[in-house]
């Protein structure tokens, strides 16, 4: 019971850090698929997890323990709740990085360049252009 009571304060403790109510999640229990015989068939050890802010949804049938399977979903949906905050973050900086590299300056070398490449460019196709005209003539 020991054991238990430690991973419950650690379970509290992220869902304190990500913001997460337990008023937030909805839960259901549903019977079990699988092996497992009389068990499965008696007794709904399969745990389902919503979490309404999200829309984030975890079903959970790893145990035979409806308790072990309960406490394992809450876990499975948090660290995705952790993954969805870590990639909206990393978007949004994405995003940003991106718009500063747009709207910054291009150094002067690299304008040259630019135009350069485009000068060869047009060269290119006006010779194209003049070997076309003397075929159709």
């Amino acid at each position: 019971m020991a054991a238990d009571t430690k991973d419950m304060t650690a379970l509290e403790k992220k869902m304190l850090a990500l913001r997460v109510r337990e008023e937030d999640i909805i839960e259901s229990f549903i019977r079990s698929s699988g092996p497992g015989g009389q068990n499965v068939n008696k007794t709904a050890t399969c745990v389902y997890l919503k979490h309404l802010p999200t829309g984030l949804e975890v079903k959970c049938q790893r145990q035979r323990s409806q308790l072990l399977n309960r406490n394992l979903a809450r876990h499975i949906l948090l660290s995705k709740i952790e993954n969805r905050i870590k990639r909206d973050l990393l978007q949004k900086q994405s995003f940003k990085a991106k718009s500063m590299r747009q709207s910054s300056k291009k150094p002067k070398g690299l304008k040259l360049m630019i135009l350069e490449g485009k000068r060869r460019h047009s060269e290119k196709k006006s010779t194209r252009r003049k070997i076309r005209e003397i075929e159709i003539a």
